[in-house]
């Protein structure tokens, strides 16, 4: 299927490894024009000469302004952004009593602040041009909380609120945002844990740990020309995972 992403281009954040790697190849494979952004120098380059992306810039999602510099500096290189793909790192586990100020503020920086002032800087040129695809990678806690994951939980709800919001105000300029939610996927995050056999077995009716590469192709699907008509979505990608029926 021709997902119409030829030349399409794409600024994917949290692209060294894992899930926004995944992405980023996934779009490249469908022909976009794609810039892989992180925090890492080092870490980006290599991704980018592994991808064969077209640019790689440095991000820290957790620092005041980043993400909107991180937009323009793409918009620079591939002259324009189609494509934006919010992908940021995991919040630290802590229970609500434990959960400091400075961890609040880390995190709402990191998770809230990125995402909306990435979605600003990049609207208007999209408005302009009538078409537009802003996807978050969320979790499946933003859907059914997860034990210890308090301002992960928090926040993720609520961007979910806040997608639904600005998809309405968009949806007539050809924009649409959506939001992938994983499970428990085979990242490095993951591995990490160890968690064996039987347990994930617990965890997930599928029996397994879902791969980058199956979020990959849904986040591809979503940017693509055939997903015009999907916005203000919430996609779990979970393996079952999620309890809910909403």
């Amino acid at each position: 299927m021709d997902l119409g992403l030829k030349n399409k281009k794409a600024l994917v954040w949290g692209a060294s490894q894992g899930i926004g790697y995944a992405i980023a190849e996934s779009l490249i494979k469908e022909g976009a024009i794609v810039t892989v952004a992180s925090r890492s120098e080092d870490k980006i380059n290599s991704a980018k000469e592994k991808l064969g992306a077209g640019h790689a810039i440095t991000v820290d999602l957790t620092k005041p302004g980043e993400a909107k510099n991180s937009v323009k500096k793409a918009t620079e290189l591939m002259n324009g952004v189609d494509i934006l793909i919010i992908n940021t790192g995991g919040p630290a586990k802590n229970s609500f009593e434990n959960v400091t100020t400075e961890q609040w503020q880390t995190d709402f920086q990191n998770l809230w602040l990125s995402t909306t002032d990435g979605i600003n800087e990049v609207v208007p040129s999209m408005k302009k041009n009538n078409f537009g695809r802003i996807i978050l990678v969320s979790s499946i806690a933003a859907r059914e909380p997860l034990s210890g994951l308090t301002t992960s939980n928090g926040f993720r709800a609520g961007l979910a609120g806040l997608f639904k919001s600005i998809s309405s105000e968009v949806a007539a300029n050809g924009i649409t945002l959506n939001i992938a939610c994983p499970g428990y996927t085979n990242t490095e995050r993951i591995q990490a844990l160890n968690l064996n056999e039987e347990t994930i077995k617990q965890l997930v009716p599928a029996g397994r740990l879902g791969e980058p590469n199956e979020l990959a192709d849904l986040v591809c699907f979503l940017s693509s020309e055939k997903a015009a008509y999907i916005t203000g979505q919430q996609i779990a990608i979970d393996g079952g995972s999620n309890k809910g029926i909403y």
